[in-house]
C-alpha cells in the first residue's frame, strides 16, 4: 500500500509562509504521508498529488500573488482533489486568540477551487526579513514571529486524518 502524496506549496519565500509550509510538510511526513514542499512558482502540474495544501502571505487584505497564480494555473486539476488553503497573516497574536475568516480574495479562491478549509496563522517579520516595510516595522517595534508551531502541527495532523478517512 502506498501513502498519499501531498503537495505543500507556498507563495512567498520570506516571512512566515515558507516556514509554515515546512512545518506542515514535516508533520504530514511524520503522519506517514508523502509530502513535498515547494514554492508555488515551481508548481506546473498537480496531477502527481492526491491532495494540495497551498499557502500565501496576507498583505493589506490581499493574498500572495504567487499562490493565487499557482491556483489559477492548476484550477481544473485542483477541483478534483482535496485542497487546503492557509495564510500567514497578522503580525500580532490575533490568529492565536481567534479563528480569522479568510480575506475576500482567499474566500473567492476557496469557492473557485472547492477547497475544504482555510486557516490563518500568525505572521513573522523580524530583522532578517528583507524589505523596506519589514525594516520599518521592526524599527517601530511592531515586528515579531507570531507563528505557533503547535497550532500548525495540529492543523497538519487534522489534514492527515481527513486524507486517511475513506470518502
Amino acid at each position: 500500500m502506498t501513502s498519499k502524496r501531498v503537495l505543500v506549496a507556498y507563495g512567498t519565500k520570506h516571512g512566515a509562509t515558507a516556514g509554515i509550509a515546512s512545518e506542515i510538510g514535516r508533520t504530514l511526513r511524520e503522519d506517514g504521508l508523502d509530502a513535498v514542499v515547494i514554492p508555488a512558482d515551481d508548481v506546473d502540474d498537480v496531477r502527481g498529488y492526491d491532495a494540495v495544501v497551498l499557502g500565501g502571505a496576507l498583505y493589506a487584505g490581499h493574498w500572495s500573488g504567487k499562490a493565487k497564480r499557482c491556483a489559477e494555473r492548476n484550477e481544473q486539476l485542483l477541483k478534483h482533489r482535496p485542497v487546503y488553503l492557509f495564510s500567514s497573516g497578522p503580525v500580532d497574536s490575533s490568529a492565536e486568540q481567534r479563528d480569522i475568516a479568510p480575506v475576500p480574495a482567499v474566500a473567492r479562491e476557496m469557492e473557485r477551487l472547492g477547497a475544504r478549509e482555510h486557516v490563518t496563522f500568525g505572521g513573522s517579520i523580524t530583522s532578517g526579513t528583507p524589505g523596506f516595510i519589514a525594516r520599518a516595522m521592526v524599527r517601530a517595534g511592531k515586528g515579531g514571529d507570531f507563528r505557533n508551531p503547535e497550532r500548525i502541527r495540529s492543523w497538519a495532523h487534522h489534514i492527515s486524518v481527513e486524507l486517511a478517512a475513506p470518502r
